[in-house]
């Protein structure tokens, strides 16, 4: 009996299908909550510390649209995507492994390199196998169960040394001055890394292609060149409402990239009133940090979940804008906060923020561009998230102490009013609109 193309998938399949999304943000959210106090503990300056994230953003922006492009054109006995986050889990595992014994600010950041080069390798096809596997009416569940996956994973990641701290002291470092709890942490991200992704795989395998996409596929060889064109033609032909998009993201991705990296510099001001990276308060303020990040990603994985039904009658780029609000009000508010128990109520917006910048702009995405090119635009679209990335590593050293006073409270406010901006772009955006106001 024939398979259908895109047969309707029950819940738990869905699920299923995105348990290897859990290992791959487990990944991320380690490198969020511990890469800024790594390069602290190493001895990073606060000015320039953002020239060390360069790694997510140029690894992005070089590998995402060339595995996108070559996974829409892949023919393999595994499938069109499985190869790829078969390779990408392998990279990322054994970065991790090796992460907390960085004896250096430079080797840290060169590890980072090929961590997010292992990391990009998996995600766009990740999220094209998503596309290619549902139906359009299942997009919505899809997307946003995989932000659900990625509030779930990225609160145990965040939260994992402060847990760790129950059987191990705290105060116990590696020679290089990296906390023990840290360099476990690790270790059980490189395990979840490639287990996932095999669970994934193995229980609700790639579709069988058809003749005629074999067809397609066969007339265009995974070759360079023919990469490069496919690409370039991409950009060409890139949908309007995905064009709108950039502004958007622009916004959002610039906020977050700021707030990863100075939330746990900032914490040290105003919970403890240090900015001295050496001293027990500093590593209080980093764990308080992490705490809090597994709060906002606990609150993203609920949030995402009740969004589905929201989305569907609302339309993903209302919700988003409200989101973004949510998230740029929340980041306005930290500065000024001394208690840890109201920062806690004041991720609920950063969690707002995290579920719709992980689920709403997926949807809205794939509701906006062709089939057969799933993989190429879902590449490309990651250039609307690491370009803001390279923009922020690049212009924070230039404004942090002439226009922040040096302060990372003061880039805290920078993030929460680039938020408010990108929910009001949000609202331009020609995508989006519930299945009966978009015609489909």
């Amino acid at each position: 009996m024939p398979v259908p193309y895109k047969p309707r998938l029950s819940l738990l399949r869905i699920i299923e299908m995105n348990v290897g999304f859990f290992g791959l943000q487990f990944s991320f959210g380690l490198q969020q909550a511990n890469m800024g106090p790594i390069y602290g503990f190493l001895g990073a300056d606060e000015a320039t510390m953002p020239l060390l994230w360069l790694a997510g953003p140029v690894t992005g922006l070089l590998v995402q649209p060339v595995v996108g492009a070559m996974s829409d054109r892949t023919l393999s006995r595994l499938g069109r995507r499985t190869p790829y986050f078969l390779i990408g889990a392998v990279i990322c595992s054994l970065c991790l492994f090796a992460m907390p014994y960085s004896s250096t600010i430079w080797m840290a950041a060169g590890l980072l390199w090929l961590l997010d080069a292992g990391n990009n390798v998996t995600m766009e096809p990740y999220r094209a196998y998503v596309a290619d596997r549902l139906s359009p009416e299942q997009h919505a569940t899809g997307f946003l169960t995989q932000s659900a996956f990625t509030g779930f994973a990225q609160t145990l990641s965040y939260l994992a040394p402060s847990l760790l701290t129950v059987v191990i002291d705290r105060e116990l470092l590696h020679t290089n001055g990296i906390p023990v709890i840290v360099r476990i942490a690790f270790v059980i991200g490189a395990i979840l890394s490639i287990s996932t992704i095999l669970y994934s795989v193995l229980r609700v395998p790639e579709l069988p292609l058809s003749e005629k996409q074999r067809t397609r596929i066969a007339a265009s060889p995974l070759t360079p060149r023919e990469t490069l064109r496919e690409i370039g033609s991409a950009f060409m032909e890139m949908p309007r409402p995905m064009r709108q998009l950039a502004v958007a993201m622009l916004c959002q991705w610039y906020a977050m990239f700021v707030y990863w990296q100075y939330i746990a510099f900032a914490l040290s001001r105003s919970l403890h009133g240090t900015a001295d990276t050496s001293s027990p308060q500093f590593r209080e303020a980093a764990l308080s940090a992490q705490q809090l990040g597994a709060v906002y990603n606990a609150i993203a994985f609920v949030a995402a979940l009740g969004l589905i039904p929201i989305v569907r009658r609302l339309g993903a780029r209302r919700v988003h804008a409200v989101c973004l609000a949510a998230s740029g009000a929340a980041m306005l508010t930290i500065p000024a906060t001394g208690s840890f128990t109201l920062l806690m109520f004041v991720m609920v917006g950063i969690g707002l923020g995290w579920a719709g910048m992980m689920g709403n702009t997926y949807v809205m995405l794939a509701d906006s561009i062709p089939p057969a090119r799933t993989g190429v635009y879902m590449g490309v679209f990651n250039i609307f998230i690491v370009v803001p990335m390279l923009v922020e590593t690049v212009t924070m050293p230039l404004i942090y102490r002439p226009l922040l006073g040096g302060d990372p409270r003061n880039a805290l406010i920078l993030a929460g009013v680039l938020m408010l901006l990108g929910a009001v772009a949000t609202l331009l955006v020609a995508a989006g609109d519930p299945p009966e106001r978009s015609g489909s």
